[in-house]
C-alpha cells in the first residue's frame, strides 16, 4: 500500500529552508517519492497554523520511513532545524 508524507511548516529562515527543499527533493525522488501538494493556497481549520504544507506519496510504508531515516533526507533535514517549525508524519493510504 502507498504511504503519504504530511508535513505542516511555518518557514522563520527562507534561504536555510530553501536549501533544505533543495536537498530534500532529491532525497525524496530517490524513493519513489512524488509530492501532491507542496506550498499553494490552503484553509487552516484546526491546530497551528503552519503556511507550507506538504504532501508527498511513496510507494509504501516503508519506503517513506526509509527515506526520512536515509543520510540524503537526514542532511538536507540539517538545513530545516533552526529555519522552520514542523509537523511531519507517514499515514497509509487506502487501498
Amino acid at each position: 500500500m502507498t504511504a503519504l508524507w504530511i508535513a505542516h511548516v511555518k518557514v522563520t529562515d527562507d534561504a536555510a529552508y530553501g536549501e533544505y527543499a533543495r536537498r530534500a527533493t532529491s532525497a525524496i525522488a530517490d524513493h519513489g517519492g512524488v509530492f501532491l501538494a507542496r506550498g499553494g493556497a490552503y484553509e487552516q481549520l484546526e491546530g497551528p497554523d503552519r503556511p507550507r504544507n506538504v504532501v508527498a506519496r511513496f510507494p509504501s510504508l516503508q519506503a517513506a520511513h526509509d527515506c526520512y531515516y536515509s543520510a540524503a533526507y537526514q542532511d538536507a533535514l540539517s538545513h530545516a532545524k533552526g529555519a522552520s517549525q514542523r509537523e511531519l508524519c507517514i499515514v497509509e493510504e487506502i487501498a
